[in-house]
Order: C-alpha cells, then structure tokens, then sequence
C-alpha cells in the first residue's frame, strides 16, 4: 500500500507520516523542508521496514506540482491513500486591515494546493475504483471567527471540496473524510503570528491537542472495514468547545 502525505515536515503530517508508517504503508511525503523531510526519512527507515520517497516542492505552484508527481516512476504513482495536510494561517487582522498576500498564500495553499494534488491523484484511484482520501481541514471550516476571515473562509472550501470529492468519487468506491481539529500545537501560530513568545501564549493555560492525537484520528479512519467511511469528524481539546470558547487555568 502506498501513501502520500503533504505538508509532512512537521506537525500532523510529521506524525501521521510516522503512524502511516507503523501500519505498514509505504510513503510519498512532501513539504517544502527538505531538511526536515530527509529527518522524517531517516525515522521511518531505522524503525519501520517500509519505502519512502521524498518530494520536495511547493504544493501552491502548478507546473512545479504537476512536473514533480509525473516524475514519480509509475509504481509509486498507485497511491491508496491520499493524506490532504498541507496547509497553514497566515496573521490575524480584520478584513479591511488584511495583508493581500497572506490572502493569497492561504488561499494559494489550504483551496489550490490540495485542488492541484488531488486533481492527479482522484484519476488513478478511479482507475483502480479504490482508494481514500483525507482532508484535514479545522473547526475554522465550521466557524467563522474575528480576524479569521479568509483562514476560516479557505477551510470552509476544504470542506465544501470534502463534501463534493465524496459525492462524485461514490461511484468509484473511494473513501473521502475530514477532520476538523480545534487548537493543536504544532507549528500552526508560530507561523500565523511570526513569533515563537505569542505563540506559546496561545497555548498556555490549558491542555491542547497534539499532532499525535491527530495521526491517530486518522488512524481510526484508515482502519474501518471497506463498507464503513466516516464522513467527518471534528475534535477538540477537552478544554476547546468552539473556536472562541477555551477554559485556560492562567
């Protein structure tokens, strides 16, 4: 069995690659990190015995996505699994305050980035009439929160983009999922604040989320029987009952 992984060099797709791994999965793993990609490597190789590739690209640009999976040799190419992670948040300002750029990179990434994979990868699980796909989407394609706008407004395509992939792929026998996690710690507000010091603030007070907790999620949809698919789950920190509401014991 194979799987690709996006957005693996760190966070969720770091330990879902891990968890995917350990159930005997051979793995495609991509992000824009080699470093980080080649260490992820180098873990599964001295514990698991499965084969890796690493592609190393940015998943937001077309050609360069297009180029980088047709160069995969054909054997690689019958992917079983299909693992949508890469994604991220980019600042946090109202509307009429945005920065246009960091519109376009969520845009680019969370909506066009997992258009331009899965546009490769749904024709030859149809081909094959197997095969599962898994969005990771975030109780932000649920909610709409202040100055969450286009972050929330890019998840909620994820999810809309769930919704259809399951409907138009039924015929073809392949599994389509979401999930939608509250606050996990991962790189997630280093990169939306651009600051290590705020981001820790985010989480202090209260237990979140881990991206082990979220490969393991994952790891329950992987493993249902063939007549089972969960079309979606949300799950949150014990302390998180909805994007604006989290008891923190400061």
């Amino acid at each position: 069995m194979i799987a690709m992984v996006t957005g693996a060099s760190s966070g969720i797709g770091y330990e879902t690659a891990l968890m995917l791994a350990k159930n005997g999965y051979n793995l495609i793993i991509t992000g824009r990190r080699m470093i980080n990609l080649e260490k992820l490597k180098f873990e599964i190789k001295n514990n698991f015995k499965v084969k890796v590739e690493i592609l190393c690209f940015d998943i937001r640009k077309r050609q360069e996505t297009e180029a980088v999976f047709n160069s995969l040799p054909d054997t690689w190419k019958q992917i079983d699994l299909l693992i949508n992670n890469a994604g991220l948040a980019a600042g946090l300002d109202f509307i009429f305050d945005g920065d246009i750029d960091n519109w376009e990179q969520m845009i680019d990434t969370n909506v066009k980035g997992l258009l331009y994979i899965s546009r490769l990868i749904m024709p030859i699980m149809i081909g094959r009439l197997k095969g599962q796909i898994i969005n990771i989407s975030s109780i932000a394609g649920k909610e709409t929160y202040p100055k969450g706008n286009i972050y929330c407004a890019s998840k909620h395509a994820v999810e809309s983009i769930t919704k259809a992939m399951r409907t138009e792929l039924l015929p073809y026998g392949i599994k389509v999922s979401s999930v939608a996690p509250g606050m996990v710690e991962t790189e997630f507000s280093i990169v939306r604040l651009g600051d290590q010091e705020k981001a820790k603030e985010v989480y202090k007070g209260f237990e979140p989320l881990t991206a082990k907790n979220i490969a393991e999620t994952i790891e329950f949809l992987i493993t249902r029987p063939q007549n089972v698919n969960i079309n979606e789950i949300v799950i949150m920190p014990t302390a998180q009952a909805n994007s604006t509401t989290t008891f923190k014991r400061i």
